[in-house]
């Protein structure tokens, strides 16, 4: 499977100021048993006395739906049903396609589906053949978008879909496809590079570290700040910092009343599946 041809556009970057720096189960118990002989009663609610109006109840709290994350299962049909997309279109491959996700759900005005998912299989945006049937391929794809949109709202940790190479690799090529993914959104959609750059560039220099600096022509101020950049010693390492610069992002593009502080990711147990970090 080809990757989408390089693409070298990008707004320059001004040169900034100093730039702004599972689910937890509740106890349970089993259910409530009702004493022998008749149904177990609640707290006494007291009458109101006369000529004073009943109190209202109180309104029941609004839970969010729960979203079912893709399993390793559901990621295989859905790398197979990418692998299945006919030529010449050239689909995005999973991990490619979990950084455009990010970077489609960063942008400051909402993407409509029907512009973005157009993407999905082809890195050009042309159209699908006649008689193919996505239908399964783009529900799965909406899952992870509706999770990873979830995590960007809430402000929590997410992982993103990376996966190992070979043992010497570097972090860098690691995390290239998943970068590459959310480089093809900001060139398709580009309002998020048009924000401010004092609030961007750090964030982004720590997404963009992991292209080629030739994939990045008119952004000198993005470059330099590159090069203060201590790279990452280990693939966890970079992957926290591309989590974090994600949520950083968001705090620009998306913002929220009350801003909440990154999560720290969960501890790791064990070796990840099928190679997945």
């Amino acid at each position: 499977m080809s990757t989408p041809p390089k693409k070298s556009t990008r707004p320059p970057f001004a040169r900034p100021g100093t730039p702004s720096g599972t689910p937890s189960r509740g106890a349970s118990g089993g259910p409530s048993r009702a004493p022998t002989g008749g149904p177990s009663r609640g707290p006494a609610t007291p009458r109101p006395r006369p000529g004073q109006s009943a109190s209202p109840p109180a309104a029941a709290p609004i839970e969010k739906p729960r979203l079912r994350p893709l399993n390793d299962t559901e990621m295989a049909q859905l790398e197979a049903l990418l692998d299945s997309v006919p030529a010449p279109l050239e689909p995005l491959d999973v991990s490619m396609l979990d950084g455009y996700l990010v970077g489609v759900l960063l942008q400051p005005k909402a993407v409509p589906a029907f512009q973005w998912s157009r993407y999905v299989l082809d890195s050009e945006g042309r159209p699908a053949p006649a008689g193919f049937d996505s239908h399964t391929l783009m529900n799965l794809v909406k899952r992870r978008y509706q999770e990873l949109n979830q995590a960007i709202v809430d402000r929590q940790w997410f992982d993103p879909w990376v996966f190992e190479l070979e043992d010497e690799a570097e972090p860098s090529e690691v995390l290239f496809p998943w970068v590459a993914g959310f480089a093809l959104a900001t060139d398709v959609f580009p309002d998020l590079l048009r924000g401010d750059p004092s609030e961007l560039l750090e964030p982004l220099a720590a997404l963009f570290m992991h292209l080629d600096p030739d994939d990045l022509e008119d952004a000198d101020d993005l470059l330099e700040e590159i090069e203060t950049l201590e790279p990452p010693s280990d693939v966890s390492e970079a992957v926290e910092s591309l989590v974090s610069a994600c949520l950083m992002l968001a705090d620009t593009s998306r913002p929220q009343h009350q801003a909440a502080a990154p999560q720290r990711p969960p501890a790791r147990r064990g070796p990840p599946q099928r190679g997945r970090y």
